[in-house]
């Protein structure tokens, strides 16, 4: 059964690794018959998070920036896969800022059930994104119907488009979106 996928990339670098990564998931899950909107967060405005918990009532935002169409976009998905670059072992700050923007959904009648996470750093190993996993996994644990699927990670990726060049983690992010 064709799910919808919603793919959100957060780096800002121009020809970012990460992004590259969820741009291969996204025609794994369209090659597997999904219907597929990808996100970047690269020209977007994301205001942080007040607070006020006014959402909690409303289920809106009272800010009125990007933020609020992404996170309602994402309440109406069946399966989120969000790509962040690794800074200092965590989520990126644009990420993070966007996780807590989606903090409507909370109360709300979301439809995703499964979670990706796709990061790419430049150094390697598994201790690596441990802490980007972890935020992730805090974030999911707030939607009891919600579950953290799988964490591909990218390690080694330094410059710019290295990514392109690693055909494992390329047909790796293809083969998890495909898998969808």
């Amino acid at each position: 059964m064709a799910k919808k996928v919603l793919v959100i990339s957060s780096s800002l670098r121009g020809n970012s690794n990460s992004e590259i990564l969820a741009k291969q998931a996204a025609k794994g899950a369209e090659d597997a018959g999904h219907e597929v909107r990808f996100i970047s967060l690269k020209d977007k405005t994301l205001n942080f998070c007040k607070g006020c918990l006014a959402c909690q009532k409303t289920m809106k935002c009272v800010m009125k920036d990007d933020a609020a169409a992404i996170c309602e976009e994402a309440g109406n998905s069946d399966v989120l896969i969000f790509a962040s670059p690794v800074y200092y072992y965590e989520l990126c700050g644009q990420l993070k800022t966007l996780l807590d923007r989606c903090n409507p959904l909370y109360p709300s009648d979301y439809r995703f059930r499964d979670v990706y996470l796709i990061t790419a750093s430049a150094e390697d190993g598994d201790e690596v994104y441990q802490t980007a996993r972890n935020g992730m996994q805090g974030w999911v644990d707030c939607f009891e119907k919600a579950r953290l699927v799988r964490v591909l990670s990218g390690g080694g990726l330094s410059g710019p488009g290295d990514a392109e060049k690693n055909e494992e983690y390329l047909k790796a992010a293809y083969e998890l979106g495909k898998s969808i």
